[in-house]
């Protein structure tokens, strides 16, 4: 197990490039980029894995503040595993203080849902990530809901936000990045409470 010290792997998920920057399935990176803000840093090239990187501290100055390194993988959604693995080998961080932020079908949109471990839920970029190191990796799991009618969820999931979800998403994705910081500061439980809704 990890101690308070210990540095956190926050992975936003996605696809690169500008073709999918605004799809759903990308709010992952969304997310990733709103941290990277507030931090203050611009993400680089990773050294060691198909990603982009940003080394930093989030939470308030002295003992409430963690080492995180933000990545976005480079490989596309259903390769994560690779890049991820990686980063957490080349930063030595535990299985459990990677988190994982993702689009999730199951969950209505703009609802959050922060868990420890469990299934993939037919999601690609969970599914490499599980393959590869294991399942007991935290998620935030960002709802975007299920597709109208008949859409495939290939198709529903590579396009962007609807003009009526765009409205909410700055707010949802800043809510999101709260509850990646308050999961670190305060721990799980503590953010479920404040955020799963």
């Amino acid at each position: 197990m990890s101690d308070a010290t210990d540095p956190w792997l926050i992975v936003g998920l996605g696809n690169p490039g500008p073709d999918y920057a605004a799809n759903r399935h990308n709010v992952g990176f969304m997310v990733a980029d709103l941290l990277a803000a507030r931090i203050g840093g611009k993400f680089k090239r990773a050294q060691k894995a198909q990603a982009q990187v940003l080394e930093g501290r989030i939470g308030p100055p002295g003992p409430a503040s963690r080492r995180v390194i933000l990545a976005k993988p480079m490989s596309y959604m259903n390769l994560s595993g690779g890049p991820v693995t990686a980063l957490r080998d080349f930063y030595k961080v535990s299985t459990d203080h990677v988190v994982a932020v993702h689009d999730e079908l199951d969950v209505d949109y703009g609802a959050l849902r922060l868990k420890l471990g469990g299934g993939d839920n037919g999601h690609n970029g969970l599914k490499s990530m599980t393959k590869a190191m294991g399942p007991d990796y935290h998620r935030v799991r960002f709802g975007i809901g299920r597709p109208p009618g008949r859409m495939q969820v290939a198709d529903f999931v590579l396009k962007d936000f609807s003009s009526t979800e765009r409205k909410e998403l700055e707010f949802l994705v800043d809510r999101s990045a709260d509850a990646v910081e308050c999961l670190l500061a305060e721990g799980l439980e503590r953010a479920q409470s404040a955020y799963n809704s």
